[in-house]
């Protein structure tokens, strides 16, 4: 799969996580489905303001995306053991840039959504379990080949299902990061790739 298209691809399933607080609490896969479609009409609703107001759109996926993620979790996995070498400094800068790495990677990636249908799988839910597995596809406008995505959810201490990885296609989000970057700390260390990131992120603040 493309780059582009597994980026894309990632959006989709972000999209599908947005919810208001009275949804928090609801078991993974209601928590998706229920407010697919509030999301999407919103983003069908707004999508010229927001490709000519570049941080409307940050915001909109900052703020309304992703609090359901649990970015400490997805860090310590994306960095795995240069994590535990890390000090809680560089650990604090690290989740802060590959938050607004994905702010701005999804944002820009936004505007390739053009009403694809998703589909959501059986689901089964065991309460005494704190890690759950939604699984969905998306459906390719022409009859293309449907491309499944899986939602990685871990319940937090206040009861909240908080996203830790998504794989699309049989593509993880945390493994594909994981290995880049373990290729960029071998050779330049973790302070150079915090700089390199927070150097890419400025356009989100500015």
């Amino acid at each position: 799969m493309k780059m582009r298209m597994w980026f894309y691809t990632n959006l989709l399933a972000l999209l599908t996580l947005v919810s208001v607080s009275a949804s928090a609490s609801s078991s993974p896969d209601v928590l998706i489905r229920d407010t697919t479609e509030k999301l999407l009409a919103e983003l069908s609703a707004n999508r010229q303001a927001l490709m000519d107001d570049s941080q409307r759109l940050y915001r909109l996926v900052d703020e309304v995306v992703l609090p359901h993620f649990d970015f400490k979790r997805m860090s310590q996995l994306v960095l795995g053991r240069y994590w535990r070498q890390a000090t809680e400094a560089q650990q604090q800068q690290f989740v802060e840039q590959f938050k607004a790495l994905l702010v701005r990677t999804y944002a820009t990636a936004l505007f390739e959504y053009t009403d694809q249908e998703i589909e959501y799988k059986p689901f089964r839910a065991d309460e005494k379990e704190n890690v759950a597995v939604v699984k969905t596809e998306v459906l390719q406008p022409g009859g293309g080949p449907r491309i499944p995505f899986h939602y990685s959810l871990l319940k937090d201490g206040n009861n909240d299902w908080k996203v830790f990885d998504v794989r699309v296609d049989g593509i993880s989000l945390v493994t594909n990061y994981r290995t880049s970057y373990a290729r960029l700390i071998q050779t330049n260390g973790l302070d150079s790739l915090i700089s390199s990131l927070a150097d890419k992120n400025k356009t989100v603040t500015q």
